[in-house]
């Protein structure tokens, strides 16, 4: 455990109270809720922050950060469906995306190989932070609702645009495997190893 790993891990247990938070009827749950959500999005970026620095990265952190931000996300959306205040179309494919990706990145691991954060990938997050704080806001300020909702149609294109880009990223990656493999062999330069040729089912 380290100052990292502890943040994330602080996420993880501020989403159920912004969970409760959002679907009780408490006085001014909207700032409340807010504040929750935005102390949340700010840990994400210091456990990372604090990682690097200290050259803190551990296994349990690189799988845990992603698993806390999905989580959030997730929880955060499902409760705006509940009250109602966004699509749950519009959340469904948003959070498939999400699912999507981490499910990518374990088979690269899988693979021996890793799949980088995009710039793509790190709009699409605070895009998203920017969407569901300003959804949150739109129960006492009705002006935000139009705003929240154009928000939301800008993460379901960043969404959709950088899954495309990791799922060409891992192709790329596999393809390029793939030929070292058995490249050489197919002009004579060596033997393919046993079980590196890649089967079909």
């Amino acid at each position: 455990m380290n100052l990292s790993n502890f943040l994330t891990l602080i996420r993880i247990f501020l989403i159920p109270l912004l969970v409760v938070v959002l679907l009780t009827r408490l006085p001014n749950k909207e700032f409340i809720g807010a504040a929750i959500f935005l102390a949340a999005a700010v840990t994400d970026w210091l456990d990372g922050y604090f990682a690097r620095k200290r050259r803190e990265i551990t296994a349990l952190g690189t799988w845990l950060d992603p698993v806390a931000d999905k989580l959030l996300v997730a929880s955060a959306f499902i409760a705006l469906v509940e009250m109602q205040l966004v699509p749950a179309w519009m959340v469904v494919i948003i959070l498939g995306r999400e699912f999507a990706v981490t499910g990518l990145r374990n088979v690269a691991l899988s693979q021996g190989f890793a799949i980088a954060v995009s710039d793509l990938g790190k709009l699409k997050m605070v895009m998203q932070v920017i969407a569901i704080t300003t959804i949150i806001l739109s129960i006492r300020f009705e002006v935000l609702q139009t705003v929240g909702h154009w928000l939301l149609w800008v993460v379901v294109f960043f969404a959709l645009l950088s899954g495309a880009q990791y799922f060409r990223q891992f192709w790329n990656k596999v393809d390029t495997i793939n030929w070292r493999r058995i490249g050489p062999s197919l002009f004579g330069f060596g033997k393919p190893r046993k079980g590196n040729l890649p089967t079909h089912q």
